[in-house]
């Protein structure tokens, strides 16, 4: 098998890291939502995170990029999705339930991805890809789930799991959108300019919350986890997952979003003392391979032409 192109493997390199930097997202987030609110936190990450974005596009482009109608409208659908939505129900979902269970259901995005990429812009469906997709997501599982499914069948669908998979839906939208928005645009400046839709958007809701007279009482953690979650979480890990998508296609570049639950468990095991288990182990094995065997080049009989 030949080489990947330098592109392709720069690309793999930059979506693993970016799932640690997604994964650390779901200790930072469950950190600030003890003292902050779900409209608030995700205002003040993004506010963050644009402020940096808004510096870096101007120094990339020389100049604001200028944007026609058609792209206005999807770069407001992104903010829609990818940054309300998604922040919203985000925040709210680590309210209710604790990290690891809302990792599970993240880890659910791929199949979200690979079934809207395959309607929409007919990527190609081997029963190869099909079946590495299937065990990367059954290595999620036996990460989160610590071998025990029953477990999680008998813990039951609650609010908090259902504003989760509400961020499924959001996060595959959003990245479903922007292969389309990135044919015209960069992902520097569409990544911009979803950050400041959704910023905007979010304001008025982390108005109603208080935000403005509580600001001053947040402690020097809250601020360490929301800018976490504004620079790494966000500036960094959007950027680099939009210049994968536009390299390797949103099917393959969603499927890496299976290494966030196992990445914020091996973060956890470093800032929170939690054990590395066999379950993980065994899951990170299955994940790895799925990864692998989705990547291959096959000529494989495809279900979608």
């Amino acid at each position: 098998m030949e080489n990947p192109p330098a592109s392709i493997t720069t690309s793999y390199i930059k979506l693993i890291l970016t799932a640690f930097l997604w994964g650390g997202t779901f200790i930072a987030g469950k950190i600030v939502v003890r003292d902050v609110g779900p409209a608030s936190a995700a205002f003040l990450r993004f506010t963050l995170a644009f402020t940096v974005l808004f510096f870096l596009t101007i120094r990339s482009e020389k100049k604001i990029p200028q944007i026609n109608l058609k792209q206005f409208a999807f770069i407001l659908l992104l903010g829609l999705t990818g940054v309300f939505a998604y922040n919203i129900l985000f925040f709210k979902g680590l309210k209710i339930i604790d990290a690891g269970r809302a990792a599970l259901i993240i880890a659910l995005n791929p199949i979200c991805i690979c079934l809207l990429s395959a309607w929409f812009f007919k990527e190609r469906l081997t029963i190869l890809k099909i079946i590495g997709i299937t065990i990367s997501v059954s290595g999620a599982l036996v990460v989160i789930s610590r071998g025990d499914f029953n477990g999680i069948v008998s813990g039951g669908l609650g609010l908090g799991e259902i504003y989760i998979f509400g961020c499924v839906l959001s996060w595959a939208s959003y990245s479903v959108i922007g292969k389309a928005v990135m044919k015209e645009l960069s992902p520097l400046v569409a990544v911009t300019g979803s950050t400041l839709i959704g910023t905007l958007l979010l304001l008025l809701p982390a108005f109603s919350e208080g935000l403005f007279n509580q600001i001053l009482s947040f402690s020097g953690l809250d601020w360490a986890a929301l800018f976490y979650l504004g620079i790494f979480g966000t500036v960094v890990g959007f950027v680099w997952y939009y210049e994968a998508i536009r390299i390797i296609g949103a099917t393959r570049a969603g499927l890496f979003i299976n290494f966030v639950p196992i990445s914020a468990v091996i973060l956890a095991f470093f800032f929170l003392d939690e054990p590395l288990t066999i379950s993980l182990l065994s899951g990170a094995l299955l994940v790895s391979s799925g990864v692998y065997l989705t990547n291959l080049p096959t000529k494989q009989p495809t279900l979608t032409k």
